[in-house]
């Protein structure tokens, strides 16, 4: 299992694709309560031409269970770690939800790290107070009593009506929801205190120069479309594509489609700049 360890935690990554000199790198950071897998299917379409990294946040996935650290600012501290450490910048960073605000911060503060910014299902404003509230009881009911409790009010948050009601995905629904129950109940609640206590940066971000593009689902409850067009508007030159049937997990619920827009957002951008040689570094 290669993992790395940090100044602060010791995370679990998964680097693929694409060995050749000249790949460019794509390094994906996942959304609340789910790990790198949530990837699996962009790695799948991407690494015959890109090198791909997946990690799990601090608490989450196979990564360490930390005391502390759970800040937007520590995670966005531990993912400019890993890059410079997997030797992947400038890399085209993929964030969606959780992995969208660091996403952000790492724009805003490391932007020589990047050559481009995706965005998923994320917003740069704090945590409206009545979603506090709520995510706040669901976390606490969590962490003392069990993630099987509160498994049935998530999985309408995390997403969207159509892949809830498909009969021809209960397979893959029911998978989802174990992998959900499965959550370190200790690391998990540290993660959703972070994320629910995080400080917007929407007065920020009108100075990322980065390009970027910006994907939600038309269904996504969580985050809703109007916060992406707020940050389409803030951050020079962006490209918002919205996708149809998707809630707050796009990838997994509309793989193709979100695929298909990141490609185009790539091939845009022209050929490598970046050549890399010898083999991938790590810490394993």
């Amino acid at each position: 299992m290669p993992e790395i360890q940090l100044p602060g935690a010791r995370l679990h990554y998964e680097d693929s694709g694409a060995p050749v000199d000249g790949a460019e790198t794509i390094v994906f950071a996942h959304g609340l309560l789910w790990s790198g897998e949530m990837f699996a299917a962009q790695v799948t379409a991407l690494s015959d031409r890109y090198r791909c990294v997946t990690f799990d946040f601090r608490g989450q996935g196979r990564s360490e269970v930390t005391a502390g650290g759970y800040d937007m600012d520590t995670l966005t501290e531990d993912a400019a770690e890993l890059i410079e450490r997997l030797d992947c910048a400038p890399c085209h960073f993929a964030g969606l939800s959780m992995g969208g605000f660091v996403a952000l911060r790492l724009a805003l503060r490391r932007p020589e790290l990047l050559s481009s910014l995706i965005l998923m299902e994320t917003t740069a404003d704090p945590e409206p107070a009545a979603s506090a509230r709520q995510y706040r009881l669901l976390n606490f009911i969590a962490r003392w009593f069990g993630l099987r409790l509160v498994a049935g009010k998530v999985m309408p948050i995390m997403f969207g009506e159509k892949f809830l009601a498909d009969p021809e995905r209960a397979e893959e629904r029911a998978g989802w929801r174990r992998r959900l129950v499965a959550n370190h109940r200790v690391g998990i609640s540290r993660a959703v205190a972070g994320v629910v206590d995080r400080d917007g940066v929407i007065d920020e971000i009108d100075s990322i120069h980065l390009p970027t593009l910006i994907v939600v689902g038309d269904q996504d409850v969580a985050t809703v479309p109007e916060k992406s067009e707020r940050m389409s508007a803030r951050i020079a030159g962006s490209q918002l594509v919205v996708i149809p049937g998707a809630g707050h997990s796009s990838t997994l619920e509309e793989p193709a489609a979100v695929n298909a827009a990141i490609e185009r957002f790539l091939e845009r951008l022209g050929t490598p700049s970046r050549r890399r040689d010898g083999a991938r570094p790590g810490a394993r």
